[in-house]
């Protein structure tokens, strides 16, 4: 039995651990605030690209493969765990400016189903989950299955010699494990320190506005340009969202409040009369072409890392987890996995 220590209890980090607990392994989480709380839990819970046709096939692979995938996982946390993560496929409706003829070829390319709406395009298939029951759904699940999550407890050094990790240096004392993986989101680079190497992550600032309706206000997801409208099933509606490069700055900013509601109002007239329940921003970890790395170091044999998914880690989390976790075991790779290595 392999021991495991992750660091960072976010939609990865947790999702990982409930993997290698699946295959037997002993695990522990380690993270620097409370579990979830960081990007995971303030993204609005899009499983799917917002334009899929718009980014490169290397996001797409993973985006695709983990959007077949989020059923069967929302299905066994809840039959586990009796949280319901509130996995749907509602639809979303991509309003112009938006190339259809283009993205209608793109669709049928990749056999995902789209309509002509409105000018735009419905993408019936797509589906959401409710993040911070997605999160709570998963701790409960790892804590079920044997992991332990070790919270307010910063990782300050990864101390390695003879070309693999021997233990990690953190505020809660030393811990050491067989294999150590990183999924520290926007953290993950500053985390490494000179282990780095080229695994180019920051954090990118999005800020997001919350409403609540007594029903639905919308059928589905509504989409136009970088502004979302996402209705849950309960009335509440989430409103977002910004990409600003400001550093570990995660304040919010009455100029982006202003914004989000005007372009909502545009959106959804009946905003106009609705007050904001909560505005809140997260730090996504940012990579060059939205590309994660996910795999081994190249010098350090025990060490892995599964971060940088910048917008989509949520939805990329099942086929991310399935890549690491073949990479760990030597298993053959659904797709080509080149893109992602760690160099």
């Amino acid at each position: 039995m392999a021991s495991n220590l992750v660091i960072g209890a976010g939609a990865l980090g947790l999702a990982t651990a409930e993997a290698l607990l699946r295959q037997g392994d002993e695990v522990t989480i380690l993270e620097r605030g409370w579990f979830g709380r960081e990007s995971s839990w303030a993204g609005g819970g899009i499983l799917s690209p917002l334009c899929p046709w718009d980014y490169p096939d290397e996001v797409n692979r993973l985006a695709l493969r983990g959007m077949s995938m989020f059923g069967g996982l929302a299905g066994t946390l809840l039959q586990s765990t009796g949280i319901d993560p509130e996995y749907m496929r509602c639809g979303m409706l991509v309003l112009p400016p938006v190339d259809v003829k283009a993205a209608l070829q793109w669709c049928a390319a990749h056999g995902v189903r789209a309509e002509e709406r409105e000018g735009g395009l419905l993408l019936p298939d797509v589906a959401q989950a409710r993040n911070p029951r997605l999160l709570q759904a998963l701790r409960a699940r790892v804590e079920k299955l044997g992991g332990r999550i070790v919270e307010q407890c910063e990782v300050k050094q990864i101390v390695a010699e003879a070309g693999k990790v021997s233990h990690l240096a953190t505020t809660q004392g030393e811990f050491s494990a067989d294999a150590y993986i990183v999924t520290a989101g926007a953290w993950s680079k500053v985390l490494l320190g000179e282990h780095a190497l080229k695994a180019d992550i920051k954090p990118i600032r999005g800020q997001m506005l919350l409403f609540k309706f007594d029903t639905p206000p919308l059928p589905h997801i509504v989409l136009q340009g970088d502004v979302y409208l996402i209705p849950r099933r309960d009335g509440h509606l989430l409103l977002g969202s910004t990409r600003e490069d400001v550093g570990f700055d995660k304040s919010t900013t009455d100029e982006v409040r202003a914004m989000l509601l005007q372009r909502g109002i545009a959106l959804l007239p009946a905003l106009r009369d609705m007050p904001v329940v909560k505005h809140w921003a997260g730090l996504r970890p940012a990579s060059p072409g939205n590309i994660p790395t996910i795999g081994r170091h190249p010098q350090l044999a025990n060490l892995y890392i599964n971060s940088g998914h910048f917008r989509y880690g949520v939805t990329m989390s099942p086929a991310s987890v399935e890549v690491l976790l073949n990479t760990m075991n030597g298993k053959p790779q659904p797709f080509d996995v080149s893109p992602y290595l760690w160099r």
